[in-house]
């Protein structure tokens, strides 16, 4: 008897989405991880020659500190509340960086590495899994080195980019935000105007303010 040969379909190839993983205050962070007594304390870490203010802890931020603002003239004022100055100890942060990136690289095969705080990752799954693994690389980062990460998941960069800005801000999201569906993005891109877009700076800003559109959503949208 003649036998049937069998058709081989190609497999349908994950879906992938992107994972910004960004490391909280990174500089701040990594002083506090060797010395405990600076949590919940406002500390400041200064640039090269203690020039300006380069890293702020949340404390630091509450205060009305900025990033940039010169040492001198903060001087008496961070004396005056308690504030924690470090000048920049970059192979320390250069050491937690790249402890950072190769427990990312152990857990995903394609990332990028953005800046010494900051990584894609490429994430490929179904879009309900997605959250979870985002959380799973946050708590092996927290375990494993130390250092707070916010990480955000949208379809592209640019939304994971995004993302990671809300699971930074808002307490609720336990540093982990997920643009989930077409509505949970609508309602995240209407929030954000677009000089909060990355790569989008000011003098860019201001042409699409003129053209009336002042969201990430209207932006999307024109």
């Amino acid at each position: 008897m003649p036998t049937r040969s069998r058709i081989h379909l190609p497999m349908r190839p994950l879906p992938v989405s992107f994972a910004l993983v960004d490391c909280n205050n990174f500089y701040v962070s990594c002083e506090r991880l060797f010395n405990p007594r600076l949590h919940e304390r406002p500390v400041v870490v200064l640039s090269n020659n203690d020039g300006c203010i380069i890293a702020r802890s949340n404390e630091a931020k509450a205060l009305g500190l900025k990033m940039g603002d010169p040492w001198f003239k903060k001087k008496a004022f961070l004396h005056q509340h308690g504030v924690a100055i470090y000048s920049s100890n970059y192979g320390l942060y250069g050491d937690l960086s790249h402890r950072v990136m190769s427990i990312l690289q152990e857990e995903e095969p394609e990332v990028e590495i953005y800046s010494i705080d900051e990584a894609f990752v490429q994430l490929p799954g179904d879009r309900d899994s997605l959250g979870e693994r985002g959380r799973s690389l946050k708590k092996r980062l927290d375990r494993c080195v130390g250092i707070p990460v916010s990480v955000g998941i949208g379809p592209t960069k640019t939304l994971a980019k995004i993302a990671a800005g809300v699971a930074k801000k808002n307490p609720s999201c336990q540093g982990v935000f997920h643009l989930a569906t077409p509505r949970i993005q609508e309602t995240i891109l209407a929030q954000t105007a677009v000089n909060d877009i990355w790569g989008i700076g000011r003098q860019s800003s201001k042409k699409l303010n003129q053209r009336g559109i002042y969201t990430a959503l209207e932006l999307q949208q024109s």
